[in-house]
């Protein structure tokens, strides 16, 4: 199995089953935008390793985006020294979300972020 698609699935399992949260995926950059401008989520998990398109540049385009620039994003990401940090936050990025991750933990770990009562 895509390791990507392992994640993608372990991230909506908890999301949805621990907190009852409506996901949304995508597997692309390209369709991460699509979705993004039309579904209009409360935030973004977006991990750096993606097909096509990394994480990096789809932030770009979000943020270039009127209808998706203000939506919170959180970087999912295994590149979490202090210099990846700055350029992340530099970059106007939320936060960012180690891997490997506890699914268990991970809605409590958005919430946390983003001032959210559970």
């Amino acid at each position: 199995m895509d390791n990507e698609l392992y994640i993608q699935e372990v991230v909506q399992i908890a999301l949805e089953t621990i907190n009852n949260w409506r996901v949304v995926t995508a597997s692309s950059g390209a369709e991460g935008l699509l979705k993004a401008e039309k579904e209009r989520p409360d935030a973004i998990l977006l991990d750096m390793m993606m097909p096509d398109m990394d994480g990096a540049t789809t932030f770009q385009k979000l943020q270039a985006n009127p209808v998706t620039q203000t939506i919170p994003v959180l970087l999912l990401t295994a590149k979490i020294q202090t210099a990846d940090q700055k350029r992340y936050q530099a970059m106007g990025v939320h936060s960012t979300i180690a891997k490997p991750f506890d699914p268990l933990q991970l809605p409590t770990q958005i919430a946390d972020v983003l001032g959210w009562q559970l």
